[in-house]
């Protein structure tokens, strides 16, 4: 997966510079495959298909916090994903949406990274500056039922407006959401009025999907706070909820507790859920900790056509991503757990940011910051600013919604330590460590 960029590429053009810099400084095995240039115009295939190499490089970098960190790796991307598209640089206005589907339109450049878009949207939601940073961007696709399938969040050397409009089609989109974890960072949030109000339009939405699990005693009373408009007292209960806070991922297949099961997987509060159904027994939900998950890799393949032809369900050639984690099931017994996903990279990433916000709030820091300012750049504020609209009441829960039972009572959670680099099978530029794994005592089981 990892290996130098050609000379033909590093030594020609302006993005080809950047990444002879690049290879100099970081070397040539930290690097992956960038996307070669033609020296020639692209045909329009070519030019989808180097969009797709592009993003999947994006995807792959950022899960290496060393080169998502680099100013000078950010600006390399930046120019590449304008190349590709030919998009020359100019005021264009950007659609981005809130939880609950309302459209916020926001003049930006072509040439805006992720931290300027976000800044717009919360310049015309008058969000204050100290609180950006509680939230991000993410491109998903809408699907015909309307609920969204997350693709990424998006990174902060990307440009949204050149990443939504490349993919030609208007079932993606870009939408706000929090980016932290942690429920106790809400305090600092609802604080203000916006804030507040896009906490509460992204829970209400994210109950009416089915993504926080409600019992029929909690809904009505949820619904009884929203009559009264008791916004924070709503929050409050919600934060209660399982599955508050999380991000739900498509349908798609895991190796536990045997192979090829079909699972539903959601992030969130350090830990990956599982729903699944076995057969001939009820919905249940296996949860595995961030702090038991010793380390992970993403890999990808491309399964072989079976009796000269391709799977079904497939395309030809399409590649299939896997996320595997090395997870502590007991004491002294560690066990690799697989997940094929289109979206394994997206919960690869959520894995490392759950990690990275563990290790600040054990070091005592907070995740409360200010986005870094473009040099001689000042925040843009909105000469028109747009309120978050309240959402209407929640619906009658959904009565084909079945509640849950746990796998295993032994999937909790553990104090947290730094270790090494962990050994295993793979090569150590594929696996990601986890600092925040320790092992479980006997009390623990």
């Amino acid at each position: 997966m990892h290996f130098s960029i050609p000379e033909t590429e590093s030594r020609s053009g302006d993005s080809g510079g950047s990444a002879y810099v690049l290879r100099k400084e970081y070397g040539a095995n930290v690097l992956p495959a960038f996307p070669p240039k033609k020296l020639f115009s692209l045909t329009p295939a070519e030019v989808e298909q180097r969009r797709e190499q592009l993003e999947k490089y994006m995807q792959a970098v950022r899960q290496d916090p060393l080169l998502g960190s680099s100013e000078t790796f950010n600006s390399f991307l930046r120019r590449a994903q304008q190349e590709t598209q030919q998009v020359p640089t100019e005021e264009v206005s950007l659609e981005v949406l809130l939880s609950n589907g309302q459209k916020v339109l926001v003049n930006v450049l072509t040439s805006d990274q992720t931290e300027d878009v976000l800044e717009a949207v919360a310049a015309k939601l008058d969000l204050p500056d100290d609180l950006i940073g509680y939230f991000s961007l993410f491109l998903v696709r809408e699907k015909e039922d309307g609920t969204f399938s997350f693709v990424r969040k998006l990174q902060e050397f990307e440009l949204p407006y050149v990443s939504v409009t490349s993919l030609r089609s208007q079932e993606y989109k870009i939408v706000l959401r929090k980016s932290y974890w942690d429920s106790a960072y809400d305090d600092d949030v609802m604080e203000n009025r916006v804030g507040l109000n896009l906490l509460y339009a992204q829970t209400v939405s994210d109950i009416e999907r089915g993504w926080i699990l409600v019992t029929k005693e909690q809904h009505r009373q949820l619904k009884s706070l929203q009559e009264k408009v008791s916004k924070k007292e709503f929050l409050r209960l919600a934060q209660t909820l399982r599955h508050y806070g999380y991000l739900r991922f498509d349908a798609c297949v895991a190796d536990f507790p045997e192979k090829d099961c079909p699972v539903v997987v959601s992030a969130g509060n350090s830990e990956l859920s599982l729903q699944l159904r076995l057969p001939g027994q009820q919905l249940r939900e296996g949860s595995f900790r961030v702090t038991r998950m010793r380390c992970w890799r993403v890999t990808s393949s491309v399964p072989l056509p079976s009796g000269g032809t391709s799977s079904p369900g497939r395309g030809r050639g399409e590649v299939r991503l896997e996320l595997a984690f090395e997870y502590l099931m007991s004491k002294d017994r560690l066990q690799w757990v697989t997940i094929t996903s289109p979206q394994a990279i997206m919960m690869s990433i959520c894995l490392q940011s759950m990690v990275d916000e563990l290790m600040v709030k054990k070091s005592g820091g907070s995740i409360r910051k200010m986005l870094r300012r473009r040099v001689g750049g000042t925040l843009r504020r909105s000469d028109s600013q747009q309120a978050v609209k309240s959402p209407p009441l929640l619906e009658s829960p959904d009565a084909s919604r079945e509640s849950m039972v746990k796998l295993s009572s032994k999937l909790s959670a553990v104090s947290l330590r730094g270790i090494g680099s962990p050994s295993t099978d793979a090569s150590a530029s594929d696996v990601h460590g986890n600092f925040a794994f320790e092992g479980i005592g006997d009390e623990d089981l």
